[in-house]
């Protein structure tokens, strides 16, 4: 019994799409941050100095109030951002080329498991919950992150799903 190979059908397709989308969507935000550097300075400053949350004596010990910590963590999610981006466009570009869906479906993972951990671990947990930035009604980013940690995570499961083989006889 011999295999044929995989048949290329919309699952392969649906998974270059999706991480396409998020490929475009965090590389629009990686250029954003760059290039307009001081719009989401002062967003994650706030977040970081707790300074527009109900000021709770058992939670201010956690704000973080230095501009260099503060700015020095900005840096980094941006440089996050850009790596999550060009490894989720290399995937992007693994999937249209049909090639090789076993290193798509690899690489598309590792930019996909990188905007979960963005999102999810960065953003909702630490910032929504150690910093507390869903008392905020001004510096409050829970909802776009939730957006974009689902739409990761669906990316996800669409890549992660087994391709059918067809075997001849």
């Amino acid at each position: 019994m011999t295999t044929t190979p995989t048949r290329h059908t919309g699952l392969g397709l649906a998974a270059g799409v999706l991480t396409g989308i998020l490929a475009l969507y965090i590389a629009l935000v990686s250029l954003g941050n760059i290039t307009d550097f001081g719009t989401n300075q002062q967003f994650v400053r706030h977040v970081l100095a707790m300074d527009t949350t109900f000021k709770d004596d058992n939670l201010m010990w956690r704000a973080v109030t230095s501009t260099a910590l503060q700015d020095t963590a900005y840096v980094l999610i941006i440089v996050w951002e850009t790596v999550a981006a060009l490894v989720l466009i290399w995937g992007t570009y693994l999937w249209a080329r049909r090639k090789d869906d076993d290193l798509a479906r690899r690489v598309s993972t590792y930019g996909l498991l990188m905007l979960l951990l963005l999102f999810g671990a960065g953003f909702i947990a630490i910032g929504g919950e150690w910093f507390s930035m869903w008392q905020s009604k001004t510096w409050n980013g829970l909802d776009a992150a939730t957006r974009i940690f689902t739409l990761s995570g669906v990316a996800l499961i669409v890549n992660q799903l087994p391709a059918r083989r067809e075997t001849a006889i």
